[in-house]
């Protein structure tokens, strides 16, 4: 909800309403509950398809901050795909020239501990992971990596960056 503060002009008459809107509004946005959003899961070669599998994302918008959390539950009919995965935000990136880097946790057997990259001006972030324990290489998440994916394994993600809008 929160948005751009009104230009105020000379001679105008300030009223409670104009003031519930500008402030106690605006205010109160910050602490409201965060919006649901359905994330795309793409792939650079083939796409996946969810079928009876869960992708749930939820965000908060704080002028042109965003907060996003997702979480990606494989089911026993999900198709992975192939190619390095893409996961689809709320909004777009603003195009400043720095990139972002968020959270990902992955469980597969194990669990996986990795990072979201964001690209400046970008509207869909990749999941890295380490592709052994020394050195510390990654590689975008795939079908097989970090783990060769199966049902039930979960993709955790988040990361706050600055919109475009």
């Amino acid at each position: 909800m929160t948005f751009a503060p009104r230009t105020w002009v000379v001679g105008e008459v300030v009223t409670a309403a104009l003031l519930n809107q500008e402030i106690r509004d605006q205010f109160n946005s910050m602490f409201g509950a965060w919006t649901s959003y359905t994330p795309a899961w793409t792939a650079a070669t083939t796409n996946p398809v969810l079928n009876n599998g869960t992708f749930l994302g939820r965000y908060m918008k704080f002028g042109r901050t965003t907060l996003v959390g997702f979480t990606l539950t494989t089911g026993s009919t999900t198709t992975y795909g192939s190619g390095a995965y893409s996961f689809s935000l709320p909004a777009a990136a603003a195009a400043s020239g720095v990139d972002t880097i968020g959270s990902a946790r992955a469980t597969a057997g194990s669990t996986y501990i990795g990072q979201l990259l964001l690209a400046s001006g970008g509207s869909t972030v990749n999941a890295t992971f380490p592709t052994a324990a020394t050195p510390a290489n990654a590689a975008n998440m795939t079908p097989t990596t970090p783990a060769t994916l199966a049902s039930g394994h979960i993709l955790r993600g988040s990361i706050a960056y600055e919109t475009a809008a």
